[in-house]
């Protein structure tokens, strides 16, 4: 690379009436990643828009009930208790990201982050109503006339509506959405759904439509920190340097590039590829895509801008390590998978019926009729299923002690506090006096998938 050219361009400030040098008008391109792209916008928003219209069981599928706190995951019903699930799940995709960057670099910033899918899907709308690159520059510097209205009309007005679909369906995985649909064709959605309908729709609206690549250059801190995830070893978006140097408008040169600046043009970012790895760079491989169809076009091979290590472009090919050779990436299949097997233990031998036991403050024990002894419990009872359950109470572990207790029906996902006594007889409560007992209480729960038994410990206490 020549010593005079700058690894990082210094613009001018944009002139009353010129176009603004950091407004970037990404050029349409095709290839194998803008086809996965699509590939996986299609699939996120599939999974997006169509997973709170699921039913189970009666009721939404997945849904998030903020007010009730509950969350519901298919057959997984979660109550605030549970959050330790959700902790780990995040945890775990924390740790899939780290690994996948490690291994692929920012492959979900270039396909599957929701800021780059919406992105994508307007740019899309956007060139449907004004044209590819060069006629959205022409139309930006043209007066306004009637042809430049309705086209920036019907594109905002697109925009629009997919906004509002996004934030209608955001809120139906908080709301039951089916429910929604049928108070918005009545015009009675309500103010909190309507408010927040509106707010995320205008959140979308300003993201991918507004901001869009500001987003990724000043607001999202992945790719601040991504250097240290990443190592020599680690896939990148790269121009090969050695290939490429000296550009040159010819293509029989003795560098590859032609510098026609198609790997600009077609970034959604607006950054050269060929001043080497940038935070900017969201490794969606659209340059790739452009560069290639370069090379086809004049006959040379394919590559020249590629996915490839640092490793493999210093041409060090003998000291290529493979994903699992490096520790980093074992360290992280380690701690996801520990943090998985965990999890799926954790829910296998989680009880369909949740049990606190809250002795009564207000009557610790008492001597009643015969001479026995009676504590008295509170029992909060969770049902953590969307079946009924049949409740029977009883008492373990204390010869003697019975349980004042009465059969108790949950409905699905009911949390009831039921009061209940237990008395020792007169002999054992003589015997043992001025003690402190260890109790055990067992709740047997029944329905029409099986039963489940817990045990909940507490304790027995006998006045002298």
């Amino acid at each position: 690379m020549s010593e005079s050219r700058r690894i990082i361009p210094i613009l001018p400030a944009a002139l009353p009436g010129v176009e603004a040098a950091h407004k970037v008008q990404a050029r349409a391109t095709s290839g194998r990643f803008t086809r996965w792209r699509w590939a996986s916008l299609a699939a996120t928003q599939l999974f997006f828009f169509g997973v709170p219209w699921l039913q189970w069981h009666g009721r939404q599928m997945v849904r998030f009930d903020l007010e009730a706190q509950r969350f519901y995951l298919g057959n997984l019903i979660l109550l605030p208790q549970d959050l330790i699930f959700l902790t780990g799940l995040l945890v775990f995709c924390a740790m899939l990201l780290f690994a996948v960057t490690s291994v692929a670099g920012r492959l979900w910033c270039g396909f599957s982050c929701p800021q780059t899918v919406y992105t994508a899907l307007f740019m899309w709308i956007e060139r449907q109503f004004e044209g590819d690159r060069f006629r959205r520059v022409k139309l930006d510097r043209a007066p306004w006339s009637f042809d430049k209205l309705w086209r920036r009309g019907g594109k905002q007005a697109s925009w629009v509506l997919i906004s509002l679909w996004t934030g209608f369906t955001f809120v139906g995985w908080f709301t039951p959405i089916r429910e929604m649909g049928l108070a918005l064709v009545d015009r009675d959605l309500g103010f909190w759904n309507g408010f927040w309908t509106v707010f995320y729709a205008a959140f979308c609206y300003l993201n991918a439509g507004l901001l869009r690549e500001k987003v990724c250059l000043h607001m999202c801190p992945y790719g601040r920190f991504q250097g240290a995830l990443m190592d020599v070893d680690t896939l990148i978006v790269a121009y090969d340097v050695q290939r490429g140097e000296p550009r040159g408008a010819q293509a029989r040169q003795a560098g590859g590039c032609i510098d026609c600046t198609m790997c600009v043009q077609v970034c959604p970012t607006g950054i050269d590829i060929r001043d080497g790895l940038q935070a900017a760079c969201i490794a969606c491989g659209l340059c790739i895509d452009a560069c290639d169809a370069v090379m086809d076009k004049i006959d040379q091979p394919r590559g020249l801008v590629r996915l490839a290590t640092q490793r493999q472009l210093a041409q060090e090919l003998g000291s290529v390590a493979t994903p699992w050779a490096r520790h980093r990436v074992r360290v992280y299949v380690a701690l996801m998978a520990a943090l998985l097997g965990a999890l799926v233990w954790s829910v296998s031998v989680r009880p369909a019926v949740r049990v606190d036991v809250i002795r009564d403050r207000g009557v610790m024990a008492r001597v009643v009729e015969d001479g026995a002894v009676e504590n008295v419990y509170r029992l909060q009872l969770m049902n953590q299923t969307d079946l009924p359950q049949r409740i029977e109470l009883g008492v373990a572990s204390l010869h003697g002690a019975v349980a004042q207790a009465r059969t108790v029906v949950l409905g699905p996902v009911e949390d009831r506090q039921v009061h209940v006594s237990v008395r020792l007889d007169a002999q054992q409560a003589a015997r043992l006096a001025g003690r402190t007992l260890a109790l055990q209480w067992q709740v047997a729960s029944r329905s029409d998938e099986g039963s489940s038994l817990v045990s909940e410990p507490t304790t027995f206490i006998v006045p002298r």
